[in-house]
C-alpha cells in the first residue's frame, strides 16, 4: 500500500487524471450526468493548454516536436463532443510520461547502484578510540576501522593480517577477492566476516568509487544522438498524419473522423522508445562491467568497423616474466638475479617488479643500496654491497661496460643487460605474455562486424610483429610515440574506430578515436577524460562485449521506434474508415505505448547475458585481483 502512495504522489497528474474520471463516473451515475462533459472538456483542455505552453517554447528555440499532436488530438475531441476520448488521451499522456519514468528508473537500476552505495562513513583509529567521520574527513595515513560487511570509504592499505573483500560493485567479478596484509583495497569494497584496519591512501575524492561514481553521473545525465530519430520524425509524421484526420473529415463529411484518427497518432511511442533503450543499454553495460559515457558512446560502438589496441597492458598482460638468465664473466644466475633485483628496488620501471618478484620467489635476500639513481628509460644505477651495478638498455650498459655484447633473443621477449664495476656480467630475458582470451575476443569482434584490427605499440618491430602474428593482426605500428598514434588512428578510412588502451599513456589516441575504451580502471584511468568507456575489470574480452550491447542496443531503440510507427499509422488507417470511434482509439492507443516501453526494455538484457557464453567470454581467465 506504502509503495502505491509513493506511486500516486510521485505521478500526481496520473493520479489527478484517473480521480477525474472516478468523480465522472460517481456523477453520472448519481443523474447528474451533463456536468461529467463539462468536467472532462474543461481539465481536458487546461491540460492541452498547460501542454501547449511547452510547444510554444520548444518551437521559438527552433525545436519541431511532436507534442502538436497530442493537443490537436485533445482539442479536436473536445471541439467535436467525445470528451471521453480527450479524457483518455490525456490518461495517454501523463500515463506515457509517467511509464517512461518509471521504466527509466528501472532501467537505472545498476547505474544508480553506484550512486547509493558511495561510501559516506568512516571509522577513524585514534589512539584508543574510534571516531565516526563522515568519508570525505579522512586524511593520508589514517589508520580506519572497517567492520564486517561495511564498505571501504576510500582507498587504502589493508593494515591486519588477512580478509576477503567482495569488490563486485568495482570490477564485476563476483568472487571475493582475498587481501592480505600490505594488499590495496578499494573504495567501495565491502569487507567480509572480521573488522580489519586499513591505512588511508587517498583522500575520498581521489579514491577509486568516486572517480567511478563521477562516470555514472555522467553517463546517466548523456543524451545519444539516436534519441533525436523521434524529433526527426516529427515533422513528417504530423504532417502525414494531419493530412490523413483531414482527408478523412473530408471524404466523410464528418469532423468526428478527424479526432478518430488524430488520437491514434499521438507520438508518445516515438518520444519513450530511444531513450528507455539506451538507458537500458548502459545499465546492461555497468552490469558487464563497462561504464559507457553516454549513449552516443554505444550508437558509436554499434556502428564501429576498425578496433585499434596498444599492445602492452592491453593484448599482453603488462607484466613481464622472468624467462632466462645469462650470466657471462665469471657470474653464476643466482648472483646475477640477486644484484639486479636489489638495484631494480629503486626503479620505476616495469621490468623491475618484475625482476624483483622473481627473485622474491627464489628466496634470494634484496640488498639495500648504499645509492640509487634512474636514468628515465634506460636504466638504474646503484650502488649495491660494495660494488657498482648498471641495469637496462644495451645502450645504457655499455657506457659503463664497453666489452657487453648483445644476447640472442626469440620474438616477443626482450632483454635487460646488467654491468657490475665496470666488467659486463651478462643479461636477462624476460616476456609479457600474452592475453589468453586476446585471439577469440578479435574474432568476437570480426563476428559483430568489426573487421579490421591495427595494433600501436612502442615496442620495437620485432616484438610487435610477434605478437600481431600470433593474433591475426595484419596491420602493425611500432616504435610509436603518443603524437604518432594519433596521426595512424587519423588516417584509418575504416571508421568509427576504436581505441583500446590503458588510459594513462594512450590519453590522447583515446580521444583521436570516435570511442576510446580505457582498460582495467586502474587509478587515472578510471577517471580518464579522454575514455568514452572504461572497462572496471581487467578483461580485454569486455571489449566485445561493448560492442555487442552497443548493436543489441541500437537496433532495440530502432525496432522500437519503427513498432510505434507502423502500429500508429496502421491503426490510423483504419480510424480513417471509421471503423475505430475515438474512445476505442484513445485506448488502444495507450496499449502501443505500453507494448513500445516493454520492447525498448528488452536493452537491459538480463538472460541475453547470463545465457550462452560468446567465443570470447568463454575463454575468460579468473581475475582474482583486477585493479590491485
Amino acid at each position: 500500500m506504502a509503495r502505491v502512495l509513493k506511486l500516486a504522489r510521485r505521478y500526481w497528474l496520473v493520479t489527478l487524471t484517473i480521480g477525474i474520471g472516478l468523480l465522472g463516473i460517481v456523477l453520472a451515475l448519481s443523474g447528474a450526468g451533463a456536468a461529467v462533459q463539462w468536467i472532462f472538456s474543461g481539465y481536458a483542455l487546461a491540460v492541452a493548454a498547460w501542454q501547449a505552453v511547452g510547444m510554444v517554447r520548444d518551437i521559438l528555440r527552433g525545436h519541431w516536436g511532436l507534442d502538436i499532436l497530442a493537443v490537436t488530438a485533445i482539442v479536436a475531441t473536445v471541439l467535436v463532443g467525445e470528451y471521453i476520448a480527450a479524457l483518455v488521451v490525456v490518461l495517454m499522456l501523463t500515463g506515457g510520461a509517467a511509464l517512461e519514468d518509471y521504466a527509466n528508473r528501472r532501467a537505472k537500476r545498476e547505474l544508480d547502484a553506484l550512486l547509493t552505495r558511495s561510501p559516506q562513513h568512516a571509522h577513524r583509529i585514534d589512539g584508543d578510540e574510534i571516531v565516526e567521520v563522515t568519508a570525505d574527513q579522512v586524511k593520508i595515513g589514517d589508520v580506519l576501522l572497517v567492520r564486517p560487511s561495511e564498505i571501504v570509504p576510500v582507498d587504502a592499505t589493508l593494515r591486519s593480517r588477512e580478509t576477503t573483500m567482495d569488490e563486485s560493485s568495482i570490477t564485476g567479478e563476483s568472487v571475493p577477492v582475498e587481501k592480505r596484509a600490505g594488499d590495496r583495497v578499494l573504495s567501495g569494497s565491502v569487507n567480509g566476516q572480521a573488522a580489519v584496519e586499513v591505512v588511508a591512501e587517498a583522500s575520498a575524492a581521489n579514491s577509486q568509487y568516486q572517480q567511478i561514481v563521477a562516470l555514472v553521473t555522467e553517463a546517466a545525465a548523456s543524451k545519444a544522438p539516436v534519441v533525436r530519430l523521434a524529433d526527426r520524425y516529427a515533422v513528417p509524421f504530423t504532417v502525414f498524419s494531419l493530412a490523413l484526420a483531414a482527408v478523412a473529415w473530408w471524404i466523410s463529411g464528418d469532423p468526428v473522423r478527424f479526432a478518430e484518427v488524430l488520437v491514434l497518432a499521438t507520438p508518445c511511442p516515438l518520444l519513450i522508445a530511444a531513450p528507455v533503450a539506451f538507458i537500458g543499454g548502459m545499465s546492461r553495460a555497468a552490469k558487464n562491467g563497462v561504464i559507457v559515457k553516454g549513449g552516443g558512446v554505444l550508437e558509436q560502438l554499434s556502428a564501429a568497423k576498425t578496433a585499434v589496441f596498444d599492445k602492452t597492458g592491453t593484448l599482453t598482460h603488462g607484466s613481464p616474466t622472468l624467462v632466462a638468465i645469462r650470466p657471462e664473466h665469471g657470474f653464476d644466475e643466482t648472483e646475477l638475479l640477486g644484484v639486479v633485483a636489489s638495484a631494480e628496488q629503486y626503479s620505476s620501471h616495469v621490468l623491475a617488479t618484475s625482476m624483483i618478484q622473481a627473485a622474491k620467489d627464489r628466496g634470494l635476500p634484496l640488498t639495500e643500496a648504499e645509492w640509487a639513481r634512474e636514468a628515465a628509460t634506460n636504466g638504474v644505477t646503484a650502488k649495491v654491497g660494495g660494488r657498482e651495478v648498471v641495469v637496462g638498455k644495451f645502450a645504457f650498459v655499455r657506457e659503463h661496460a664497453p666489452e657487453a655484447k648483445r644476447t640472442e633473443i626469440a620474438p616477443g621477449e626482450l632483454a635487460i643487460y646488467v654491468a657490475v664495476d665496470g666488467r659486463f656480467a651478462g643479461a636477462l630475458l624476460a616476456s609479457d605474455r600474452l592475453r589468453e582470451n586476446a585471439k577469440a575476443t578479435l574474432e568476437r569482434l570480426d563476428e559483430l562486424g568489426v573487421h579490421h584490427t591495427m595494433m600501436l605499440t612502442g615496442d620495437a618491430a620485432a616484438t610487435a610483429g610477434h605478437i600481431a602474428a600470433e593474433l591475426g593482426i595484419t596491420r602493425v605500428r611500432a616504435d610509436c610515440l603518443p603524437a604518432d598514434k594519433v596521426q595512424e588512428v587519423a588516417g584509418i578510412a575504416e571508421r568509427p574506430v576504436i581505441m583500446v588502451g590503458d588510459g594513462v599513456n594512450d590519453a590522447p589516441v583515446l580521444a583521436a578515436a570516435e570511442v576510446g575504451i580505457a582498460m582495467g580502471a586502474r587509478g587515472a584511468t578510471a577517471a580518464s577524460e579522454s575514455a568514452s568507456a572504461v572497462i572496471l575489470v581487467d578483461d580485454i574480452s569486455r571489449t566485445a562485449k561493448a560492442v555487442e550491447i552497443g548493436r543489441d542496443t541500437v537496433r532495440i531503440a530502432l525496432q522500437s521506434i519503427w513498432l510505434g510507427i507502423v502500429v500508429s499509422v496502421g491503426l490510423m488507417l483504419v480510424a480513417a474508415f471509421g471503423v475505430i470511434p475515438a474512445t476505442v482509439g484513445a485506448l488502444l492507443q495507450e496499449v502501443v505505448d505500453l507494448v513500445t516501453i516493454l520492447a525498448a526494455l528488452r536493452a537491459i538484457g538480463g538472460r541475453l547475458d547470463a545465457g550462452a557464453s560468446s567465443p570470447a567470454s568463454a575463454s575468460v581467465e579468473r581475475v582474482t585481483a583486477t585493479t590491485g
